[in-house]
């Protein structure tokens, strides 16, 4: 029984530390390109380094860090126009797929997905009330949280668990895209409306939900690619 016990925590730990060392990264406290020892991490977290290299190796798969062989793990360039494009062609792939699966909860769906909406419409005003530049990380934290929300309720009522899954494998990977992504009010702005015309697409119309929301995605990346 120990054993076992002694098995749980341990997962436990490294899914804790998995964490954490993933907020690192996504908040940009540790820089793209920077070499990321494990050593060191490990001092830091207070834990020792074999959670650490657990965890770096589940975000290698990830993408969002890298490994050199002789030389251990570094953060991650940002992504480039081609991997942009080809991430966004996943999405669009797997989100209408789930927009079409999902009108047939429809009616279970919609009292969720008016929820999130409200929820990424407030946290889009605070980043326009905020008006810095860049807007505070706990601003821009909370906006991309409520955002990946509001797609979170269409793949939960896709009814399909794989597709949830795929959606879930390119989440690192979407959610530092889009930290990249924002590039001002007005990208805020066009990405509240297009939210809110796939909630009126379910409430009149379930059949154009797929299509609303893949204009949504496409919009995204096209504000996404504009930058590079």
């Amino acid at each position: 029984m120990s054993t076992g016990e002694g098995r749980l925590d341990r997962r436990a730990l490294r899914d804790q530390v998995y964490d954490r060392v993933l907020e690192l990264l996504l908040s940009g406290e540790i820089a793209a390109g920077e070499r990321l020892s494990i050593d060191t991490m490990a001092r830091d977290l207070s834990v020792s380094p074999t959670p650490v290299r657990e965890a770096l190796v589940q975000l290698e798969r990830t993408g969002l860090v890298t490994r050199e062989a002789l030389k251990g793990y570094r953060v991650a360039p940002p992504l480039d126009p081609e991997q942009l494009t080809e991430l966004f062609d996943a999405r669009i792939m797997l989100e209408e797929t789930a927009a079409r699966l999902s009108t047939a909860a429809t009616d279970r769906l919609l009292p969720d997905l008016r929820e999130a909406h409200a929820r990424h419409r407030a946290a889009s005003d605070e980043v326009l009330a905020a008006g810095a530049e860049p807007v505070p990380l706990p601003v821009t934290q909370r906006y991309f949280d409520a955002d990946r929300a509001f797609h979170d309720v269409i793949f939960a009522h896709s009814g399909n668990r794989y597709l949830v899954q795929m959606y879930d494998g390119l989440g690192a990977l979407t959610h530092r895209m889009r930290q990249a992504a924002l590039r001002g009010p007005e990208d805020v702005r066009e990405a509240v409306a297009e939210h809110e015309a796939v909630l009126k697409a379910y409430e009149n119309d379930p059949a154009t939900a797929s299509e609303a929301l893949r204009r949504h995605v496409t919009g995204v990346r096209n504000r996404s690619l504009s930058g590079h």
